[in-house]
């Protein structure tokens, strides 16, 4: 606990920590504020294949349906976020000169790693925490309560307003569970470089080509999907589908936690093996 703490301690002290946050809420701002001025042109062109079939009635722009955008544009983009701080748990210490100095204390560095690596997962949580703040409960007191309907590509779910917020736990629960695979692959990434910039750079450059491998409707890369973490972390979407496809999503939640484990386990490897010389 008292690892934990120091770590952080030097997390929250960064200025660097506070852009997430910073991006978040601007983010999030700017739709909220957009949806504002012209939500109802916005939700009648989302929904105009509905409203030719269907007489919807009620307040379709509600706060749900606002947070479901939210989600749907920040979420791929808050692993890239989470990588400013991961990526600096080792490798920062390394570019300032103290690794060698913290690894003279009576602590393993297995024990090292992890409290790093916690460190970060409560950064991660506390950056979806303020996202649930600002995105979700002020999108409800901007926008008001309602059922949510959402247009898919080959479906129109809609549930009632009593149904969905345990959803949006669950959403809020299941991105946690990715942003830990993303952190334990930047914390990896981390313990092979001697500063911060590789490892965040790095954890970014591979977020961003694999989630276009798991997007591109391409036979050739068929095989692999189902292996990539990409394809696995916008799991939360299924907690909005009607029935919930429980069992798909137990199966992405397994792939994120085999990277999980599997991804420390290395960095606790390498990190043993390696001769710090800074």
């Amino acid at each position: 606990m008292q690892l934990l703490r120091i770590e952080l301690y030097k997390i929250f002290k960064k200025p660097r920590t506070y852009i997430a946050f910073a991006t978040v809420l601007a983010i999030t701002v700017l739709v909220q504020i957009a949806l504002l001025a012209n939500g109802q042109e916005f939700s009648d062109f989302l929904l105009q294949g509905v409203n030719t079939q269907f007489d919807l009635q009620g307040k379709v722009m509600n706060g749900y349906f606002v947070t479901y955008l939210i989600l749907g544009a920040l979420l791929v983009h808050v692993p890239l976020l989470v990588a400013l701080v991961a990526g600096d748990a080792i490798a920062g210490e390394a570019a300032s000169g103290t690794l060698r100095l913290v690894l003279t204390k009576p602590i393993s560095r297995a024990r090292l790693v992890l409290g790093k690596y916690l460190a970060t997962v409560i950064y991660s949580i506390a950056l979806l925490v303020w996202l649930a703040i600002v995105g979700l409960l002020v999108s409800l007191m901007l926008f008001g309560t309602g059922d949510l309907i959402i247009a898919k590509s080959y479906e129109v779910v809609i549930l009632l307003e009593s149904d969905v917020m345990w959803r949006y736990l669950c959403a809020f629960g299941f991105a946690a569970l990715a942003m830990m695979a993303v952190a334990a692959l930047s914390v990896f990434l981390s313990v092979m470089a001697e500063n911060a910039i590789g490892p965040i750079v790095g954890t970014m450059g591979i977020v961003i080509v694999l989630t276009i491998i798991s997007n591109l409707d391409l036979s050739l890369f068929d095989a692999i999907k189902p292996g990539l973490l990409t394809t696995h972390m916008l799991g939360w979407k299924g907690f909005f589908s009607d029935p919930v496809p429980y069992a798909a999503i137990g199966r992405s939640a397994a792939v994120l936690g085999a990277y999980i484990v599997g991804l420390i386990g290395a960095t606790i490897i390498v990190f043993n093996r390696k001769d710090i010389q800074s």
